[in-house]
């Protein structure tokens, strides 16, 4: 575990001062200088915001990107923002989070058996990162996913995610074609070669759970079962 710490710890260092996207950069700090009413008086992070936590985790949730005044205002992924609060709680009543709320990075939450991150670590303008931002950061992805080495089961939250993940393990030779793995609520995969196996989720965004697509008990549901299935590992 403290070989897995350590090499987390460089990587977060290395990502916080990633600068590589310029339109990335621009729009993450702009967020910060002009920031929401309700948060004015707070200092936005509006850095890349690096993955969160056990080092020794066999289940690995792979999110699409930070929040503009969620993440991108407290520096830790789905952190301080609506799907922060879904995510989380269905964390918690599946055993994988010590507390229902995530507000900010000294909150005292603690992820058990668990490590989330982000396809892309800066938030995109619309949420809608280029191709070229989404590989781009795909080198942190693959370092991340080298350094957790008890991973058994990835949780994809939503079809870019999904495919940020697919395009990692074609990369590695690990699978012949990403289509046959297409996305959909609720669907798992047991993968080739070894890999963990696949999950997949809709994305608890504000657009789908404030229009029902996505509900606190299907996000909750797919976590229960992402427990069972490492506990099968």
């Amino acid at each position: 575990m403290d070989q897995a710490f350590r090499e987390l710890e460089a990587l977060t260092k290395e990502v916080t001062r990633c600068f590589r996207c310029p339109r990335l950069v621009k729009h993450r700090e702009l967020i910060g200088i002009e920031k929401r009413r309700s948060y004015r008086d707070q200092e936005y992070w509006s850095r890349p915001v690096p993955g969160f936590g056990d080092p020794e985790a066999r289940l690995f949730i792979l999110g699409l990107a930070p929040g503009a005044h969620g993440a991108n205002r407290t520096g830790r992924i789905f952190t301080g923002d609506r799907s922060g609060e879904f995510l989380y709680r269905a964390l918690w009543e599946a055993g994988f989070a010590n507390q229902p709320t995530s507000t900010n990075r000294a909150d005292g939450l603690v992820l058990n058996d668990a490590y989330i991150a982000a396809t892309v670590r800066c938030v995109p303008p619309d949420n809608k990162p280029l191709p070229a931002e989404i590989l781009t950061c795909r080198t942190f992805l693959i370092r991340e996913l080298g350094v957790l080495r008890n991973t058994r089961l990835v949780v994809v939250l939503g079809g870019i995610a999904l495919g940020a993940y697919l395009s990692v393990l074609l990369e590695q030779g690990r699978i012949r074609s990403k289509a046959r793995y297409p996305f959909s609520h609720g669907a798992y995969f047991e993968m080739e070669d070894g890999a963990p196996r696949i999950l997949a989720s809709y994305h608890p965004s504000q657009q789908n759970t404030s229009t029902g697509r996505l509900t606190s008990g299907m996000l909750r549901d797919i976590f229960l079962r992402a427990r069972a299935l490492v506990a099968q590992a």
